[in-house]
């Protein structure tokens, strides 16, 4: 079956003409009537709105500096569902004595009271700093005074070093915008890429040469007039591969001499083996010799040695959750404290294999969260995690030693997304990223109907493959969390949860469960849906809008609902459920509903099978029919009659 994703990616490269001048970096003066409007034109639902944002960059003629300069001026409508907006945050990046500085910050909250626009200043008082990495941290501002109604601007410079990587802009954000634009100025001696990525187009554009700032620049200006609010759609990763972006990347530097910094991935692959964080690594074999697990030196079968070694150092190292390419304290430092950072722990793993003779190399990715990788646009800054890849006469196999549910080319949840790049040593090649293995989810309950119509009974939730991570993951994140989903979710009581991974690597909870609302009574008949609190009450491709993007599922996956239901003495079936199945042309979607009896017991089982990970937009009108029939069909009932 074919697969299309649809990304618009290029470089700017050109000049647009227009018949009349925009002029940028012009905020337009406060206006008193913003404080009067009630809801946004764009969408009357929204809870803000943003009435101008820009974005400019420029490279400071005397320092040779990245200077980032932000405007943004923002109603707020509705303010317990705008909270993104009532705090500022400013990422600051630092790199040895290298970092960047924030200053001209000035920020307000403006209010309408008795008919005059009153401004609250944000104090001083209210900025704090965090540390994220030892590579970032954010200033925050909180704004002071803000009501539904008021009008929040901020504005603020960061003057940077790092000429390398302008950040990446989000024009469609989930808040609608009037207006806003992006600006790069920089001298003609120092040269960028400009990346697009997306469906809209700006409403004003310049691309030219000029003279600025008493030197030659270049300079790129993009703005956009009545942005609505991006709709995301359910069974989508990551939406922010939809959104219009713009981004760029140092290309070039020409004063004595021309220097290049774009790159080719070959290029890039030869600075990795070069750094001292990735290739000088790789070269400390002594250490992978060193703690060589006895036995697998001896083992014959290639891929029963390339998995012996990926378990010793799954299970001996754990993950600190700092993801990269680089190591940060170095392999060593990981074998002494038996924790590391994702390329301390996979570039071992890759050593290890290398030195037990397999042919394995460094896989650099982008995780799922961080977006796809621009493959027009090579650049190391696009990748922010490594896993191994080992190639047999089978084909290429993957592992990744972060994640102690995996298992060869079971990778965790975050690692598909369509493609990595393959640093070898001896070439650079793109490895297509398909999770082929089927994820299975068991959801059994077996329980029984008592005489005065209660029902009690115990509950397992059973995952296997990338849905058992999934699982796992979010118990990790919030233990007491995950539980009390159940409880949310189904509004059922339940007791004695029991949430762990198996020796499988399979993650289960178990738990029992008790409920008077399940059966209705009426005279001598008791009336219930077998499926229980596991029917499916709505059809999830509920979307009314034609489908913009490819459904993802993330794995192929069989899902499986077993009810047991044990009949109470004295009562026969008078009716059964009707029994259904249907399944694509293509055989790629399946649905069955099997219910049966079975002496004092009612047995119901229903089965999703999904074949593949993802799907073109042109299958949603299968899936929202499928899914309707499961629906249909999960909400049957069953009568029982007392003798």
């Amino acid at each position: 079956m074919k697969k299309i994703l649809f990304l618009a990616f290029c470089s700017v490269n050109f000049i647009f003409v227009e018949a009349q001048k925009h002029q940028f970096l012009e905020p337009p003066k406060f206006s008193d009537a913003d404080l009067s409007k009630q809801k946004s034109a764009l969408d009357e639902n929204a809870p803000a709105e943003i009435l101008y944002k820009s974005l400019h960059f420029s490279i400071d003629n005397n320092t040779g500096n990245l200077v980032k300069k932000a405007f943004y001026r923002v109603k707020i409508y509705d303010k317990d569902k705008a909270e993104d907006w009532l705090n500022l945050e400013v990422p600051l990046y630092q790199n040895g004595s290298n970092q960047e500085t924030l200053s001209k910050m000035k920020a307000f909250t403006y209010n309408l009271e008795n008919g005059v626009s009153v401004a609250t200043k944000v104090d001083k008082s209210s900025k704090y700093k965090s540390k994220e990495s030892k590579y970032v941290s954010i200033s925050k501002f909180a704004f002071p005074n803000v009501k539904n109604g008021s009008v929040i601007e901020y504005q603020y410079e960061v003057n940077s070093p790092f000429l390398f990587i302008v950040p990446e802009i989000v024009i469609e954000t989930d808040t609608p915008s009037l207006y806003t634009e992006y600006v790069l100025d920089s001298p003609s001696n120092i040269a960028y890429n400009v990346n697009y990525t997306g469906f809209l187009s700006p409403k004003h554009r310049e691309v030219e040469e000029k003279t600025m700032y008493g030197a030659n620049y270049r300079t790129y200006r993009f703005g956009y007039e009545n942005v609505k609010g991006f709709k995301s759609e359910k069974f989508v990763n990551n939406d922010m591969n939809y959104r219009t972006k713009i981004s760029a990347e140092l290309h070039s530097t020409n004063f004595r001499e021309l220097k290049l910094y774009s790159s080719s991935w070959e290029q890039i692959k030869e600075r990795l083996y070069e750094n001292e964080d990735f290739g000088g690594e790789l070269k400390k074999t002594k250490l992978a010799k060193e703690h060589m697990p006895a036995g697998i030196p001896g083992m014959t079968d290639e891929t029963a040695k390339a998995n012996a070694i990926f378990n010793y150092v799954k299970n001996t190292f754990t993950w600190n959750k700092d993801r990269g390419i680089y190591t940060e304290d170095g392999i060593k430092k990981m074998l002494e404290t038996k924790t590391g950072n994702a390329a301390e722990i996979n570039l071992f793993l890759v050593m290890m294999m290398r030195e037990a003779g397999i042919k394995a190399d460094p896989l650099t990715i982008s995780t799922v969260s961080n977006g796809l990788i621009n493959i027009a646009s090579p650049n190391v800054s696009n990748m922010n995690f490594v896993i191994a890849a080992i190639r047999t006469k089978d084909g290429f196999h993957l592992y990744d030693a972060t994640a102690k549910q995996s298992s060869m080319d079971q990778l965790p949840p975050r690692d598909w997304n369509q493609f990595g790049v393959l640093m070898a040593k001896d070439k650079v090649q793109q490895l297509s990223m398909i999770n082929a293995k089927t994820s299975f989810t068991y959801l059994t309950a077996q329980a029984k109907i008592n005489d005065d119509g209660s029902i009690s009974g115990t509950y397992s939730d059973r995952d296997t493959g990338t849905y058992a991570m999934f699982a796992k993951e979010n118990y990790d994140d919030n233990a007491d969390k995950y539980k009390k989903q159940y409880k949310d979710n189904f509004a059922i009581d339940f007791n004695d949860i029991d949430s762990k991974v198996l020796e499988s690597g399979d993650f289960e909870s178990t738990m029992k469960f008790s409920s008077e609302n399940l059966i209705d009574k009426i005279g001598k008949k008791m009336i219930i849906n077998p499926m229980l609190f596991l029917s499916k009450s709505s059809n999830e491709f509920d979307q009314a809008d034609a489908r913009k993007y490819l459904i993802d599922f993330t794995s192929p996956f069989t899902r499986v609902k077993k009810i047991v239901l044990e009949i109470p003495e004295g009562y026969t079936v008078e009716e059964m459920p009707k029994n259904k199945k249907i399944v694509t042309d293509d055989k790629e979607i399946e649905y069955s509903y099997i219910a049966e009896q079975k002496g004092r017991t009612v047995e119901v089982i229903s089965t999703t099978k999904i074949l593949s990970p993802n799907y073109p937009k042109e299958y949603y009108p299968a899936f929202k029919q499928i899914w309707g029939v499961a629906s249909k069909q999960e909400n049957q009932v069953i009568s029982l009659v007392k003798k």
